[in-house]
Formats: C-alpha cells, structure tokens, sequence
C-alpha cells in the first residue's frame, strides 16, 4: 500500500523503500519519561515519550536532527510498539506522548488496537498534517501538541523546502484547537491542545503573526512560547541560524501575546536555550 500519511503524499511503498520522510517500517530513537514537556504534559512524574524515527518535514534546523533524519533507531513491530506504550503505562508515565507521529499513522492505530493506555494519549506534532489523517488519529488522541513553525511560507520554503506549510498547518491547528479542554483541579491536562512555536533568529515578526493566528483560536488553546533555540543541525548554510535569538526578538514576541491579551501561555525564560532540552538518543 503506497504511502500518503502526510502532505507530501510521496506514494512509497514503504514495504519496499523509505518514504519521503526517510524510513520504511516503525523505527524509534528513544522512549522515556521526559520531564521537560509543558508542566500541564510532563506533570509529576514525566511525560511517556515515544521518538519516532525519520520525519516529512525536515527542519535544517531540527533539534533533534539524528532522530529525523534517520540516523538512529530500532525498529519495532506494530505489537511490540504496544508493549512499549504499556511499559510506559507501568513506569508511571503521566501519559503516552507520540512524538513526530505523522508518517507511522497506520502502524500507531494498529498498536493501540492491541493495547489502549488507560492514560491520555499525546499527539506531538510538526503541525505539517492532512485534515484526513487529522479525523483518524482523533479517535485515539486526548491531548493535541502541535507545533506552528511558519506563517511566512518564505522562511518554510528556506528552512524545510516545504513553502506550503502553512497551507497545511493552519487548517490542522484550527481542527485540533476544536478539542475540548479538560484540566484536572491539581493542574493536569486531561484533554485539549496546546499550540508550539519556536522563536528564530531574524523571524521575530513571524513569530508575532503566529501569536496574532493563536489569539484567534478558542480560548481554551493553550500557546506555548519557546525561546530554547540553540544551533543545531544542518545550518552552515544558513548564517542567521548560527546564534540564539536577541533579547529584542524575544521581547517583541511577548508583546504581541501582551497586546492580544493572550491568558493561557506558557513562555520560556529568555535564558532557555541551550542542549539541555536534547533527549540523549542511547536506545
């Protein structure tokens, strides 16, 4: 069966060959009880991560650039991915976070047809996704984690050679934001979604249009403004990406969430950046 799990619809046969993403059968880097997700995520006792190999997006920029560009990994079967989901489970994890989910789609259904974690269900994501797709994997999800990475589809075709990003990503954060909010009184998230972006060097006024799309959404959508870069990846090409942002590029973000008047956010302190943010990637 050919592949057209995302926007970019390569048409592998991923029996056969990678997909445009880079891999072929399920392949993760890493799963562990990560503790540097939203508070509302990573709670207590840590977020259940799952790394999955390879991804349709390709970010010069990525921060985890080994695990996306297929460097490393295991690969599972569709059963022992629901082993690792109940593994997870019984760790403690807060709940099960499927990160980079979007081109294992079919095999991630297949896992949870075999065991549903009794806990909720994460999908992190890019935001590069079909609606279609979208409507499939909310059967199964609870929490939306989504990133919105580009509004100027300039810096999308720049960095990701994808200019359509936001042609697909705006569309699949309004259908995701239309998920229902549901906080425990201590403070947990239950149910919802929570909107990703990352602040880049020489892209501050981007950033300010996406926080701008974000005050559009229901107010129950929580945006999580991150001020982590660190240089990372691919980028000798790209000589803005070679510093953290400014202080100016970060202030001028956070007077755009002050003039929406934006409530539900979660800001990372100025002085984030920095490799801590990294899993290691030893599975």
């Amino acid at each position: 069966m050919v592949c057209e799990q995302c926007p970019v619809r390569c048409g592998t046969d991923r029996n056969l060959n990678n997909g445009y993403c880079g891999v072929s059968k399920i392949k993760i880097a890493k799963y562990y009880l990560h503790p540097f997700e939203e508070p509302p995520v990573s709670f207590k006792n840590g977020s259940g991560c799952v790394f999955f190999c390879g991804c349709s997006l390709k970010c010069v920029f990525c921060q985890n650039y080994e695990v996306s560009r297929n460097l490393r990994g295991k690969q599972l079967t569709v059963s022992e991915l629901a082993d690792v989901f109940k593994r997870l489970e019984d760790m403690g994890a807060e709940n099960i976070n499927l990160v980079n989910p979007t081109h294992y789609l079919r095999d991630i259904m297949g896992a949870m047809e075999i065991y549903r974690p009794k806990i909720p269900v994460v999908y992190n994501t890019h935001g590069y996704e079909n609606i279609a797709d979208l409507r499939l994997a909310d059967t199964f999800v609870d929490i939306w984690l989504t990133d919105l990475k580009f509004i100027d589809g300039a810096l999308s075709k720049r960095y990701t050679a994808r200019p359509d990003y936001a042609d697909y990503a705006l569309p699949a954060v309004k259908f995701m934001a239309q998920k229902e909010c549901v906080m425990r009184a201590d403070g947990k998230m239950l149910k919802g979604c929570i909107v990703r972006h990352l602040i880049l060097p020489l892209a501050a006024y981007d950033s300010v249009e996406v926080v701008r799309f974000v005050a559009t959404l229901p107010g129950s959508v929580r945006l999580s403004l991150m001020s982590q870069y660190t240089p990372f990846g691919d980028i000798q090409n790209f000589k803005e990406l070679g510093r953290k942002i400014t202080r100016r590029e970060y202030e001028r973000v956070l007077g755009a969430v002050r003039d929406c008047n934006l409530k539900n956010v979660f800001v990372q302190d100025f002085d984030s950046a920095g490799e801590k943010y990294i899993p290691h990637w030893d599975y």
